[in-house]
């Protein structure tokens, strides 16, 4: 009897097996040929189009380009897929159905590499209403090319721009158009950059001509980028400025020490030349200079003038003192007949207390040397009294030390700052 049949016996009915909500019927798709657009031959397809941005994911200076996540979203009117509804609801399909239909054919002006997200199946979604309205919707990647300008590197902004734009259809055909003005983009406020501040996002849209096909509505999502500076501070300017200041050193450091101001100026010169090398590795080859390129060679040119200064100190010490020699043995008195006069040649390291405790050595004649050989030296000229001590020894009676000195250190060590304090006033007022 039928009707003692337990409930959970009876056979439930799938509706999707029958063959009137078939979804090719339902859409009357085997009915249309979908390669030709909607109102084929008639007025422009409006399609609305949306962006939501999920990620900024890099930003390349070298490539000078950026990599970006985003759902787009399209919105048109295709009569052909109107169907029956008693309660307007949507119906909502996957990827597979996309390739049976119309859809816009929008592409990324001036991309590099783009997909479409495929786990864990294709990043699709197409939503359409009883009245022949369609969304279209997909996830995509996009690596495409930004034109930055590096004159104010690294205290400068840069400004990308993402083009969407129809391949094959004219403005005749196909009218793209920002779906709801400004608000049509909208991002994540968790996007962020390690090097960059992002500002702002906004759209724009205009024509785009092509000499062999003609005109093409395009869409523009712009953001603008300000770069941190604080990392190059650390990485850069702050190793910059104590170089320049180490050089300084070598001022305070007396002109006779010569391995000691010879070695600090090379390795400062050498340390600055690797900064510049390093900040120059991690950018593109550019024909113009920039910010950073300014500061760095401006403190690479007072490092080298620290040692050119040094050179130059070291030249006019020689000179100056081998003219002051030839004035000494002129002017001083023949000492043939005088036993106990002596006359010495002492290293210009010794001390005036080492100078001293010479007196009471015998006279020892001077061996020749050869010119080129000769260091520079201090003339230490002793003569006793020989008439009052006969022939002991009482004391050095006059004693004389001849050392040269020059003031081009002493004008160095206000110069270089000053000049330095004056170039970074200038160079951070102008560029930052």
């Amino acid at each position: 009897n039928a009707s003692h049949v337990h409930p959970l016996s009876k056979k439930v009915v799938d509706g999707t097996k029958s063959r009137k909500v078939k979804t090719t019927h339902l859409l009357h798709i085997d009915e249309h040929d979908f390669t030709m657009r909607p109102a084929f031959a008639g007025p422009a397809v409006p399609v609305g189009v949306d962006v939501q941005v999920e990620s900024l994911d890099s930003i390349s200076e070298v490539d000078m380009d950026f990599t970006m996540t985003l759902y787009l979203r399209h919105y048109w009117k295709d009569e052909r897929l109107a169907f029956p509804s008693s309660t307007n609801k949507s119906m909502t399909f996957d990827g597979r159905l996309v390739k049976k239909i119309w859809v816009p054919d929008v592409f990324f002006v001036h991309s590099k590499r783009s997909f479409i997200h495929d786990t864990t199946t294709d990043n699709i979604m197409l939503r359409v209403f009883p009245d022949g309205h369609v969304l279209y919707s997909l996830r995509v990647t996009v690596t495409a090319a930004c034109n930055m300008d590096f004159s104010r590197f690294p205290l400068d902004s840069q400004t990308c721009t993402l083009e969407l734009e129809s391949y094959a259809y004219t403005d005749e055909d196909l009218m793209l158009y920002w779906k709801s003005g400004d608000e049509s983009l909208s991002t994540d406020d968790r996007i962020s950059l390690s090097q960059f501040l992002i500002q702002k996002f906004h759209t724009t849209s205009r024509l785009a001509f092509y000499n062999s096909t003609g005109w093409y509505n395009r869409l523009y999502i712009n953001f603008t980028l300000r770069r941190h500076i604080f990392f190059f501070l650390l990485q850069t300017y702050f190793p910059a400025i104590l170089m320049v200041m180490l050089s300084w050193v070598s001022f305070w450091i007396d002109r006779r020490a010569v391995p000691a101001r010879v070695s600090l100026g090379i390795t400062t010169v050498l340390t600055m030349s690797t900064i510049i090398t390093g900040v120059n590795a991690s950018m593109p080859r550019v024909s113009y200079i920039k910010a950073v390129d300014i500061y760095l060679w401006v403190s690479f040119v007072f490092v080298f003038l620290s040692v050119l200064e040094y050179a130059a100190v070291n030249y006019l010490t020689t000179v100056r003192d081998g003219k002051e020699r030839k004035l000494r043995e002129k002017s001083l008195p023949c000492t043939c007949d005088m036993s106990h006069a002596r006359t010495m040649m002492l290293d210009g390291t010794y001390s005036e207390a080492d100078a001293n405790s010479l007196a009471g050595y015998t006279r020892a004649s001077m061996a020749a040397e050869d010119a080129s050989e000769k260091q520079e030296r201090m003339v230490v000229h002793l003569s006793l009294d020989n008439e009052s001590t006969g022939t002991k020894k009482k004391g050095i009676r006059s004693f004389r030390i001849i050392q040269n000195t020059h003031n081009i250190d002493t004008y160095s060590r206000m110069i270089f700052p000053g000049a330095y304090i004056l170039f970074n006033l200038i160079y951070w007022c102008v560029y930052y």
